[in-house]
């Protein structure tokens, strides 16, 4: 563990390692004097000795295939790397069908990790009652459930991004206009020194925004977040206890909390709504199910239209008997004389 400590947090971090401490420059001496050379990689069998070390656990188990498929792109990068420095001549590693069957992977969501209805307003309501910060993360809760936001998304929001109706009833719905994500990188990644960057959109073009729609049920909670908190146009929308940005320890520790304190133990050990990030893919199953347009869904979620149909659709269910009555309806070949 400390030398993998070394490597990644002092090594591969440009902007640290010429702080590394005494005794993890000690580490990193002992790993330049026992490291294989570069010229290995031009040896087939050293090729296969990496790539099995990389697929494998330090338990000795095989990695799950995401870790695989992500160990394997990030040597190609570094060949790549070593390919621009003209350190390598070609990519040793394997290609095509070659590379890929090994790494099978999935981008489809488990369908056992959405949360039904009851069990949603169960958790919110929860988040609400408890006593320290709840109207404030039940806020930002609501948010992600009833517009799909990415928590990274939602932390980056300000007052002035919430587009209100001027009447207070209770059928009104409101607008978010995203156009920033500031996801928790950690402050030794970032050249500001802060915990999160600020990106752009995931999926988008730099620069460009996206508009969702927020139910009458979420007007009311942001309007009535926004009063509480007394909150000006150009502030965050949803702020720590000390005013910054909502950090993402707080986030899953209020979700885990409440998953714990409403869910059977049964439920609360399932995959259901384990992650923050399965508000995002409950409310975009639900809306592929009420039937809004898949091209729709993906504007708001701010996904292309192949990979949202990929992610969800093994979630979309309750179509069936509609889509059985338009085959019927579209007719097929015409009955045989003296049929029936």
């Amino acid at each position: 563990m400390a030398v993998r400590t070394a490597l990644r947090e002092w090594a591969f971090n440009a902007t640290r390692r010429a702080d590394a401490p005494r005794d993890v420059v000690t580490i990193l001496r002992w790993v330049e004097r026992n490291s294989l050379p570069v010229s290995v990689w031009e040896e087939p069998e050293r090729v296969d000795e990496v790539l099995r070390a990389v697929d494998t656990r330090l338990d000795g188990k095989q990695a799950a295939a995401w870790s695989r498929k992500r160990n394997r792109r990030i040597l190609n990068v570094v060949m790549k790397h070593a390919i621009r420095r003209r350190v390598l001549r070609t990519n040793p590693l394997p290609k095509g069908k070659e590379a890929t069957t090994v790494t099978k992977t999935s981008n489809a969501v488990d369908k056992r990790s959405l949360m039904n209805a009851d069990q949603a307003a169960a958790l919110l309501d929860w988040i609400r009652r408890r006593p320290r910060g709840g109207t404030r993360l039940h806020a930002f809760f609501a948010t992600l459930y009833y517009c799909a936001l990415r928590p990274e998304e939602a932390v980056a929001m300000r007052v002035q991004d919430v587009i209100l109706p001027d009447s207070d009833t209770r059928d009104q719905w409101c607008e978010l206009l995203i156009h920033t994500a500031t996801p928790e990188v950690g402050k030794q990644w970032t050249d500001t020194g802060e915990i999160h960057e600020k990106r752009d959109l995931k999926g988008l073009a730099e620069g460009e925004t996206r508009t969702v729609p927020g139910h009458p049920a979420l007007t009311g909670i942001l309007r009535q977040h926004v009063e509480d908190e007394q909150l000006k146009p150009g502030d965050l929308l949803f702020q720590g206890e000390t005013g910054g940005i909502l950090a993402g320890s707080v986030i899953r520790r209020a979700w885990r909390s409440a998953r714990k304190a409403v869910l059977p133990p049964h439920v609360f050990e399932s995959p259901t709504g384990r992650r923050v990030y399965d508000n995002r893919h409950t409310r975009l199953t639900k809306w592929l199910n009420d039937g809004i347009p898949p091209a729709q869904v993906a504007e708001w979620a701010g996904n292309r239209v192949p990979v949202l149909l990929a992610t969800y659709a093994r979630c979309v269910e309750g179509q069936l008997p509609d889509l059985k009555r338009r085959l019927e309806a579209a007719g097929d070949l015409p009955e045989p004389p003296g049929a029936g």
